[in-house]
């Protein structure tokens, strides 16, 4: 059995396009940006972007294009997909896209206040996801300072006759 499989998680460079096939099933277009840190051989710190284009259908395409926009984090799990057409010119030319299985929105980079994404983080957009309305903004960031409280794990001893293997 082969895989083809792709996980990005980055932010849109651009509001996602919104279209119909002949059909009339949704498609949606739009592009991420990834970055890579790394430390070259003398140790300096280097960054490096990479650009990938992505593709939804149906309803996940109607909900990509209603609630992101450019700078949006997103989180994609699809499988690569390479088209070819030939120009005006002739010239065959190729794209590289993600046709993406599962999109889930990342925090809202405007408004909830909070460090842990605001009310808008971890929405899915994937089959059984729904996603709902937000409050308003005063019920919103009393909720969100309600939801600051720590939590905390009960202490347990690991034992070594306990663990199976």
């Amino acid at each position: 059995m082969y895989i083809n499989k792709a996980f990005v998680y980055g932010n849109l460079t651009r509001d996602p396009e919104l279209r119909s096939l002949p059909s009339g099933n949704a498609v949606a277009n739009f592009a991420v940006a990834t970055n890579r840190v790394w430390k070259d051989r003398e140790g300096v710190k280097r960054e490096d972007a990479e650009f990938h284009n992505i593709v939804t259908f149906g309803k996940q395409a109607e909900l990509v294009s209603q609630y992101l926009r450019k700078g949006s984090a997103v989180f994609i799990e699809g499988r690569l997909q390479t088209r070819s057409w030939d120009d005006a010119n002739g010239v065959k030319k190729y794209r590289t896209e993600i046709v993406a299985d599962r999109v889930q929105f990342g925090p809202r980079s405007g408004g909830g206040g909070s460090a842990g994404g605001g009310e808008y983080a971890g929405k899915n957009v994937a089959g059984k996801g729904a996603v709902s309305g937000n409050a308003s903004a005063s019920t919103s960031s009393a909720q969100s300072s309600e939801a600051l409280e720590t939590i905390e794990y009960p202490e347990e001893e690991n034992k070594i006759d306990d663990i199976p293997f």
